[in-house]
């Protein structure tokens, strides 16, 4: 019996061979849609520079997303990671629907990590003449829970690197894009713990940039189109049931609580009336990893995010303050944060705590080179726990910290997908914006100081005796409100070997 389960196992599916696709591009810019007015207006006011907002609050973020789509008329372009089929996220794949029903083209981009688990309702999306689907590197055996596990014992070297990127693009005129995944948890939207997350909404040249970066994931050779993966899957009949159930999903949804912080925040007019702000500059980089990052050797020299950050890094005079959720610098890492704090006086870090980390292992590859960063003059905090949050070993549905971003010398500010963390280095494929402007970067410095101060996090400090968690009423000798289970498994990860994996 044994044996015949092995086979059973590594009896897996291969991918199907998709041959030469033709290229596809961005529609280029207009000046008839909605957007044309609206931001070309701008943009004319404004040549040659780019207008950026951070959008830190969850229901503006989904705004933007709504809003735009509602307005786009040629097209919208998606890149995720993570796509929930829960109540903002189907009311997004409503309003997406909705879009391509009105002669809008639509092109949606989703790592398979996630992917594969919502695969008949992307092969229905796929069904309308006007939406396009494929699926980053995607595993070949579309259902069943064997051929999975027997494709990634077989194939597991591969199907451990993935598109973390994520950008939402409309008639590229506007885009947003940051740590967000599409999901409730991303829009202050769901009943249990939310992440704290940060986007920038862009319009102006730096939106062709992200079109650019598109394409070369849209035409890759890792991406494949869902047609080609289950074409048994599209039909006219799964489209119109997908249809009947996203318009019932988005009654529910606009009947919902959360609905009025939506409809109340509709960022795109204000934008219309002059009063949503954007900081206009001409000095920005949309800088994103090459997709055949998946298929290289892993290495630090293969992150272009990386090879970004690190000059400006390197050149900090005043402070450096960073964000990172799930943050593994490792042993180089270390080393250089620490030399920064010894040139400059004031590294600043935020993280999460143990008992607010989704992912123990992580918490436990960070644990390891704590004492060395205090030691080293390297400030660091530890975000608090939501209620209700649930962990484990590898990941789970929530946690508090999502944000990915840092400043420098309150100067030069970067906002993306990109944590700090042998995984983003090495493994995944990442973006985000680099940006110099004062006022961006104190918008983002005056966010740091509120999650760092005590009502929300807690500063960690290295005395004669350990290290010592304090938010200024209580101090803690170990990793405050974390259970027994919890704080086992991160001591365990400290000594396994996995940290090129975090």
């Amino acid at each position: 019996m044994a044996p015949l389960l092995v086979l059973a196992l590594c009896a897996c599916s291969t991918l199907p061979d998709k041959g030469p696709l033709p290229a596809e591009s961005a529609l280029g810019i207009g000046h008839a849609t909605a957007l044309d007015n609206i931001v070309g207006a701008a943009e004319r006011e404004n040549p040659d520079r780019s207008g950026l907002r951070l959008v830190s609050h969850g229901p503006e973020a989904l705004a933007v997303r709504v809003h735009t789509a509602e307005l786009a008329e040629r097209s919208i372009d998606v890149q995720t990671y993570i796509w929930n089929p829960d109540l903002t996220g189907l009311f997004l794949a409503h309003t997406l629907l909705e879009a391509a029903q009105g002669g809008v083209r639509v092109r949606l981009l989703l790592d398979d990590f996630d992917a594969r688990a919502k695969n008949y309702a992307l092969a229905a999306l796929d069904r309308h003449p006007n939406i396009s689907v494929r699926l980053f590197n995607p595993v070949a055996a579309r259902q069943g829970a064997l051929p999975l596990i027997g494709e990634w014992i077989t194939d597991g070297r591969r199907l451990n690197r993935r598109m973390h990127n994520k950008i939402w693009i409309v008639d590229n005129r506007i885009a947003i894009g940051g740590g967000r995944n599409l999901g409730n948890e991303y829009f202050g939207a769901s009943d249990g713990p939310n992440f704290v997350d940060l986007d920038l909404a862009m319009v102006g040249p730096v939106v062709r940039q992200a079109s650019v970066s598109f394409d070369d994931y849209w035409n890759a050779g890792a991406s494949y189109p869902v047609s080609l993966l289950n074409p048994e899957a599209i039909s006219e009949h799964s489209l119109q049931d997908l249809r009947r159930r996203l318009a019932e999903a988005a009654m529910e949804a606009w009947t919902s609580e959360y609905a009025s912080a939506v409809r109340g925040n509709n960022a795109v007019q204000r934008l219309v009336q002059g009063d949503w702000t954007l900081e206009w500059t001409n000095n920005y980089r949309f800088v994103s990893d090459d997709p055949d990052k998946v298929s290289r050797r892993p290495s630090p020299e293969i992150s272009n995010v990386l090879a970004a950050l690190l000059p400006v890094l390197d050149a900090a005079e005043d402070s450096i303050k960073l964000i990172s959720p799930y943050f593994v610098p490792g042993s180089e890492g270390t080393d250089r944060l620490v030399d920064y704090a010894g040139q400059i006086g004031h590294v600043g870090i935020l993280t999460n705590s143990l008992a607010s980390n989704d992912v123990v292992a992580v918490h436990g590859g960070y644990s390891k080179y704590r004492a060395d960063l205090l030691r080293g003059g390297v400030q660091l905090w530890e975000l608090k726990p939501v209620p209700g949050v649930d962990a484990s070993w590898f990941g789970s549905s929530g946690a508090s910290l999502h944000t990915k971003a840092l400043t420098v010398d309150g100067q030069q500010l970067f906002v993306g997908s990109y944590n700090l963390d042998p995984r983003s280095t090495s493994l995944n494929t990442e973006q985000g914006v680099l940006v110099r402007s004062e006022i961006l970067s104190a918008e983002f410095e005056d966010l740091f100081a509120a999650q760092t101060s005590g009502h929300h996090a807690w500063e960690v400090t290295l005395d004669d005796d350990g290290l010592r968690w304090s938010d200024g009423s209580e101090r803690f000798e170990r990793d405050p409100q974390a259970s027994a289970g919890k704080r086992f498994m991160a001591w365990l990860t400290r000594w396994l070997p996995v940290e090129r994996q975090l």
